[in-house]
Order: C-alpha cells, then structure tokens, then sequence
C-alpha cells in the first residue's frame, strides 16, 4: 500500500489545481483552531476510553481519526456530537465551550454507520426530515433539498424509498441529509463499512470532491488505513484513548514515529540492530548476520543503542544478483512464497534479519517472471527509503 493522501511529504510543493496542498493552517503559527479539544478524558465504569487527549482541527480539513476497535476513536466522535460528557476537559467549536450545549443545539450533524434512513420515506423526504423538524420554511426546504439532490446525485432518484437503492444510493442520501442542515462540523462514523470494495473506493473520491464543494469540516472515524489515507488532509493515529501520531498521511506513513505506527499504516520491514554512528545527517546500524543498514536521517539517540529501521516493501529492490554499489543497505536471502495481486507481487524471502516482504509491479507477464520460489536473491535499498525508530 502507497500513501494516497492529499498532501505531500513534508516540503514537497503544491501542484497546480491541489487546492489542499496550498492550505495548510496547522503549520500557521497564527492560524486559529476551528475546534479545539483540550485535555479530555472519558472512562466507562473504569475503562479509559479517551486519555487526556488534545487536539487542534481547523476550518475546512478533512481529518480522520484512525485506530482498532476499541482505541476511544468513537468515543472522541461521540464527545464532540455531545452524546456522551467528558469526565474532564474542554471541547471548543469555533471558540464557543460546547460543554452547556446540548447534542441538538450544537453546530455538528453526524452520519452513521448504518445510515438510518427510514424505510417509509422516499429519499427527498428523508433529506427533508431535519429540516422539517427544525420548522424551517417550506420553499427553503424545497430548495435545500433540491441542492443537496443535486450535490449528491440522487435527483433521478427522488421518489425511491432506501430499499429500492444500491448501498452506495443509500450513503449518499444519508449523507445529503446530514449536510442538509448546514453544519459546521460533520462527524462520520465508519460511513463507508457496509460498502464492497470497488464501490469504498470510488465513494471516498465522491467524500472528498462533496466535502471541497459544501466547505465543512469534516472529521472521520475508520479502522481502514486506505481510506484515511485516502479522504485525509491530515491523521491521527490512536491507540488505547490516546493519540500515538498525528501528521498528513505522507507524514505518518513515510516517517512513522513508532512501531506501533509503522506496523499499523500499511506493510512494514522492521530490522533490530544497534547504532555504530550517529550524525547529525546520518545513521549507521548494525543488525543480524552483519548486515549494515544505512539512514540518511539523525535520530536522537547514543552509539550502542538498541533501535529499529523501518522499511516499506515497496522500497526494496528485489535481483537475482547482487547489486553493484556499497555494502550497506542489501541482504541477501531465498525466496519461500509469491503472492500475485495482479498489479504487482509480493516476494516474502526468508534472510539473517528475519522474514522479510517486498513488492514489485508486474511489469513483465506472469509467465515471464524472473525470480520464482526458491531463487536466491538479494534485497537492497536506498539511503533514504528507511526510518529509524527508537521505540
């Protein structure tokens, strides 16, 4: 899996058109934080969902908060909508303390997981529905809805009712209906779960160009790497209620600051070894069967120190022969299992520093390929391809 985020790694410039890439109010000093949580804590007859957890989202991001079940990022979803009270600590939307507030005065609408469409409405009735109970003005309501049947592509099918659509109709009528109201703050719960592949994918691009047009923010909860990486401007990482990394997908998946972080953003190659130098630009490691990895990044840690280098499969190079340069950064090992994704390959190849996985695209038909079960190859890698990781 690639980074496919919106932003790119850490100085690269924005191209043309990449309206998100040009925006960037987290790294503005004096930008002001659109919602704001401040020290929150939520336990549940003694568990601890959310751990004094702080966060700055600002206007206009599209911001996923990314863990396994049971990390606290439902809980944190729940806090800011105000159907659960934090045991302490402050929420904060557009300035204002939501902590009188009530889930139904605040500025945010949320969209379920299970959409909750009712079955006896048609789908202009059900995007209708909030507006008609906060007695909004017939000829608004006429022309909201009509908006949003448009924005959503859903005016043909106007007279349906939910269980004469495809789940994909079905999540973009729910998703009309929550921005009907014109929040200020939409909240997305696992929105794209009950979706099949193929359909996950093309919604999350329908998300991100609905989101750009209508101007809210909008803040995610998935479980799925690929899709946070995908729909967000930027992510947080959690893990047992508190935030491990938060970052833009680039960032936390090119420089992971944690195994943890690392082995849970997509696939990793974790290499333990010790420190033989470390500079300022550079550090040398040296891990099993005398192999010397090579990272083109300090760290903040002493020669002799235990630490790991972290290597995305992808980033590998797989050769029947040993490549040509110097001695680090390559290991050589025997290919024991193919996976064939069609697209590319995956090589897991068994070497002194463990098990090891590297990808490479099918350029050459199946039948034409080079390196097969049970070849010895060698596995090398660029300078600037690993990460070392102190914890």
């Amino acid at each position: 899996m690639s980074p496919a985020g919106h932003l790119g790694a850490p100085g690269t410039p924005a191209k043309s058109g990449d309206k998100r890439a040009r925006v960037e109010p987290w790294n503005d000093p004096t930008a002001v934080p659109y919602v704001r949580l401040v020290d929150l804590r939520k336990s549940f007859s003694g568990h601890v969902a959310v751990d004094g957890l702080s966060l700055n989202i600002y206007r206009g991001e599209f911001f996923a908060l990314l863990g396994p079940s049971g990390c606290g990022k439902t809980t944190l979803l729940r806090l800011l909508a105000g159907f659960e009270t934090p045991d302490s600590g402050r929420i904060e939307i557009e300035g204002v303390d939501m902590a009188p507030v009530p889930p139904y005065r605040r500025p945010v609408n949320m969209m379920f997981q299970s959409y909750a469409l009712f079955p006896h409405m048609t789908v202009e009735q059900n995007i209708a529905f909030g507006l008609k109970q906060d007695r909004v003005p017939r000829g608004e309501i006429a022309t909201r809805v009509t908006e949003m049947l448009d924005l959503v592509r859903m005016a043909p099918l106007a007279r349906r009712k939910p269980d004469q659509l495809s789940g994909g109709q079905q999540q973009r009528v729910a998703l009309a209906r929550a921005l009907v109201k014109r929040p200020k703050l939409l909240l997305l719960d696992e929105p794209l779960a009950a979706l099949d592949r193929k359909l996950r994918e093309e919604t999350q691009f329908e998300l991100i160009n609905i989101q750009e047009k209508v101007g809210i923010t909008f803040v995610i909860v998935t479980h799925d790497q690929e899709e946070a990486m995908t729909v967000a401007t930027r992510m947080a990482v959690m893990d047992h209620g508190r935030i491990r990394q938060l970052g833009t997908p680039s960032e936390v998946y090119e420089y992971p600051n944690s195994r943890h972080v690392a082995e849970f953003i997509g696939d990793v190659n974790l290499f333990e070894g010790q420190i033989l130098e470390a500079g300022r630009d550079h550090v040398l490691v040296s891990a099993a069967g005398g192999a010397r990895i090579l990272v083109d990044r300090g760290v903040d840690a002493a020669v002799g120190a235990t630490v790991w280098t972290a290597v995305r499969p992808e980033k590998l190079r797989i050769t029947a022969e040993p490549p040509d340069g110097p001695a680090t950064n390559c290991i050589s090992g025997t290919v024991y299992d193919i996976g064939y994704l069609g697209d590319v390959s995956i090589y897991h190849v068994a070497t002194p520093l463990g098990r090891v996985r590297a990808t490479e695209a099918n350029r050459l038909r199946l039948v034409e390929r080079p390196i097969s079960w049970d070849d010895k190859v060698w596995l090398s890698w660029s300078p600037n391809a690993g990460v070392v990781l102190l914890q």
